[in-house]
């Protein structure tokens, strides 16, 4: 009875607090909103880690069961990521001696740094250290032999930590605590360089790829972090926290030979600079709607992002085909690895809508040097995006220094900030290298001035300034950090150092270095020390500086590239078609055009003639192909490529027979899937090997497919893109829809079909569809694939346009493939 008594006076007690202040209602409504929103976030949270740790007992039930992919081991989804479990088992022997060692080093190490930061921390002690049951455990290791150097040894190492751990510390009386965490993520393990003697390996380089996932379930006071509002903010501190340190660019370098100079494996030269020309969209996703049906414009704007660096693009106003011209440019680190990312938003007052997303492997942009393509979007329903990439290669010539005439970078500053010298104290004031007595008011005022002081760096380079971390009281701080500026002048352009302290504005020092210093040297490198300026005659600071040229190599002509539309077969000229208007343009010349069989050309001579016959695939040497849409890549800004503008309709009562050009067929190879698969999933899509003949005397137009088995979700994905050139069935026109059966499966309920498109030979569908199987039962099947007229119900026209069927036990379908 007292116990109830007691809930109800506190349950009550804010209710009679309110009126006793005379505050309103709200506030006790509001104050109840917050208390259930926490107390679901709670309940979630438990719940989420109650699902993690029943995936860690038993992976092989949960895999079979299809949890989240998030939670799915790597190994499932990559053939060359490897499974570890006799890793995994030695962990699990180790945990309680690493836990052990843990709790020694929060007692002795951690607990002292962690009293000498403030004043108000000095009663902080750790009353529970246990690290749990749950150990760590790596999901799959992936090992690079080829992309690498020959005196290294590169791992990603797919971590995943459930933990069990409970820590609580007391502050002033206050209980502060952690009670279970969650960490995913893609740790980097080089080991290099390789060595002929013991221990074989010089040192070993720890870095997250990207940041981290970390959730962690608070304890005690710490639950305040849980609130509504306040839990995404501390989350992303912590998260911040971690990238500053864990996260590419940064590393972790821990020498395992004695005497060894990590200073190049902490800090080594950047692999190259990615330029993105980020130029415009089509048919974008309609997202704002008013009154919750009618349907308006978007307000697109685009997020660039390459590791941990991300920019903007300005918003265009109410239109689903925006128009950028905007360029952006990043430094890229590590290849393979690094990923270019793209996502579409509407700006909206309250919450931005997403639009789609694409992914773009940095190797294929290093290995093509320069991709200007039109990309398809994933997850979601239609949209395209055109970019143009250049990968720019680090060069030690002077002579590519020129000034760039659209005010674009044309080299690349490394500063290595290594460490300063007799920094003076912040009791005097240092004015044109003369000193100053500053008068002081107080004995605390003294004493605060008599420690040594708490210094960052402030590098300029431009308008861009970058600010390194705090060493706290010293005056000779080490930081050991890299930062990297794009320089758009080196004869004109200068490096700005100025050290300051934490606890007060004042400058303890400043330096300008002209980069036109640089280029005297031959390797454009100075490492030396720096003499301050406003400060002590004998402080200094040691940097090393490197100057590195911005370089567009030509691409190979003999390299298929590995863009969404690859390079065409020949020198072929290929009718473009724009209203009444025809205009050649010649492909850029890779190879020979292999010569034209005598079936291809007998084709031409081919009287006009209706066919409904079935279209089946067969294997034919010189398969008639419609003529097509290509733009040079001199021409591929501002015009829309074939795929996605294909030619207008044509007349109602024409029987269509399309003219045929040398070109054999079109060759489609993203270098990004747009499956909607994760990130991680991405493969490069190269065309395929199928020679799709319709069996008949002409060629009834073509229809435009992706296909791939996409992993994650083990499903089949079928993209339809589009049709083209379609033989009309009557004189009204056609209503066209494309049917698909994964053969020998034709139930009604398994079959995927299409919107219909009005009156047009020319059709854009842009839709996805999956079939829910195992690759090894899609391996067994065939795609069926037909184009059919939605007529009217008694209607005598011919309802079957066309049909296709791929077998797919002769596709690699992990790879995939797209194509007409």
């Amino acid at each position: 009875l007292l116990s109830s008594a007691a809930r109800a006076l506190l349950w009550l007690g804010p209710v009679y607090l309110a009126g006793y202040l005379g505050l309103s209602g709200s506030w006790v409504l509001l104050a109840l909103a917050l208390w259930l929103c926490w107390g679901l976030n709670r309940r979630r949270k438990r719940d989420r880690l109650a699902a993690a740790f029943a995936l860690l007992e038993d992976e092989r039930e949960a895999v079979c069961r299809g949890l989240a992919a998030r939670h799915m081991p790597a190994w499932v989804h990559f053939p060359d990521v490897e499974r570890v479990e006799w890793l995994n088992k030695v962990l699990v022997q180790a945990w309680p001696y690493f836990g052990t060692i843990m709790e020694k080093t929060f007692k002795e190490v951690l607990e002292p740094k962690i009293r000498a930061k403030s004043v108000h921390l000095k009663t902080c002690t750790f009353t529970k250290i246990h690290f749990g049951e749950k150990c760590p455990r790596i999901n799959g290791i992936k090992a690079y032999t080829k992309e690498i150097d020959r005196r290294q040894v590169t791992l990603d190492l797919q971590i995943c930590y459930i933990g069990d751990c409970e820590i609580h510390m007391d502050i002033s009386k206050f209980n502060l605590g952690v009670k279970g965490v969650q960490l995913y993520g893609t740790l980097r393990v080089i080991l290099e360089p390789l060595l002929t003697d013991a221990p074989f390996v010089g040192a070993v380089t720890l870095f997250f790829m990207q940041k981290p996932h970390l959730e962690i379930n608070w304890a005690g006071m710490s639950n305040l972090l849980d609130v509504p509002g306040i839990n995404v903010m501390s989350d992303s501190l912590i998260q911040d926290f971690i990238a500053a340190r864990l996260v590419l660019p940064n590393r972790i370098t821990v020498p395992l030979k004695k005497n060894m100079n990590i200073a190049h494996l902490r800090f080594p030269v950047p692999q190259g600079v990615i330029r993105v020309h980020l130029l415009e969209a089509e048919n974008l996703v309609q997202k704002d709607n008013f009154l919750g049906a009618i349907r308006g414009k978007s307000d697109p704007y685009a997020l660039v992002r390459v590791g941990t660096m991300q920019y903007r693009s300005k918003t265009v106003s109410r239109d689903l085909n925006p128009i950028w011209n905007e360029t952006f440019e990043f430094v890229v680190h590590e290849v393979p690895g690094q990923d270019l990312e793209v996502d579409l938003y509407d700006e909206d007052p309250d919450k931005d809508d997403f639009m789609g997303s694409l992914l773009i492997g940095l190797v294929d942009v290093m290995n093509d040097r320069t991709v200007d393509e039109w990309f398809p979007l994933s997850k979601t329903t239609s949209g395209h995006l055109h970019l143009k990439l250049e990968w720019l290669s680090l060069v030690n010539d002077q002579e590519k220094l020129h000034e760039d005439k659209k005010g674009l970078s044309t080299a690349i500053l490394i500063v290595y900030l290594d460490s300063a010298f007799n920094l003076p104290k912040n009791h005097f004031e240092y004015s044109n290298g003369e000193c100053g007595a500053k008068k002081i008011k107080n004995n605390k005022y003294l004493k605060k001035m008599e420690r040594e002081p708490s210094s960052f760096v402030l590098l300029t380079v431009g308008n861009k300034t970058q600010k390194s971390k705090t060493c706290n009281f010293s005056k000779d701080p080490t930081w050991g950090q890299a930062f990297t500026f794009f320089v758009h002048n080196a004869h004109s352009q200068s490096l700005h150092i100025e050290i300051k302290d934490k606890e007060r504005d004042s400058a303890l020092g400043t330096s300008v270095v002209c980069l036109s210093h640089l280029l005297k040297d031959p390797n454009m490198t100075l490492d030396q020390r720096f003499q301050l300026d406003h400060s002590s005659s004998d402080s200094f600071i040691k940097m090393k500086l490197v100057l590195r040229a911005l370089n567009v190599e030509e691409p190979d002509p003999q390299r298929v590239k590995a863009g969404v539309n690859a390079s065409k077969p020949g020198p072929v000229h290929v009718t473009e078609k724009s209203g009444n208007q025809q205009k050649f343009v010649s492909p850029p010349q890779v190879s020979k055009v292999p010569p034209m069989s005598k079936d291809s050309a007998a084709c031409e001579s081919l009287p006009k003639k209706d066919s409904g016959e079935d279209l089946d695939t067969k294997d034919s040497s010189a398969a008639p192909v419609p003529s097509e849409t290509v733009s040079g890549p001199e021409e591929a800004e501002g015009k829309q490529n074939a795929e996605h503008g294909p030619p207008s309709a044509l007349p109602s009562g024409a029987a269509a027979v399309p003219t045929l050009p040398v070109l054999q067929e079109m060759r489609l190879a993203p270098s990004v899937t747009s499956l909607g698969s994760l990130p991680s999933s991405c493969f490069e899509l190269s065309s395929s090997n199928l020679d799709i003949h319709n069996g008949t005397e002409m060629p009834l137009g073509e229809i435009q497919l992706t296909v791939r088995y996409a992993s994650i979700r083990q499903s089949l994905v079928v993209l339809v893109n589009g049709c083209r050139n379609l033989v009309p069935s009557s004189n009204r026109g056609v209503d066209p829809y494309v049917r698909i059966y994964l053969l020998p499966d034709r139930r009604w309920t398994s079959r995927k079909k299409t919107s219909v498109k009005k009156k047009t030979l020319n059709p854009q569908y842009d839709e996805k569809f999956e079939f829910f199987e195992s690759l090894e039962n899609v391996k067994k099947r065939t795609l069926d694939i037909a184009v059919k007229n939605s007529r009217p119900f008694i209607s005598q026209e011919r309802k079957e346009l066309g049909k296709v069927r791929i077998d797919l036990s002769q596709e690699d379908l992990i790879k995939g493939f797209a194509q007409w």
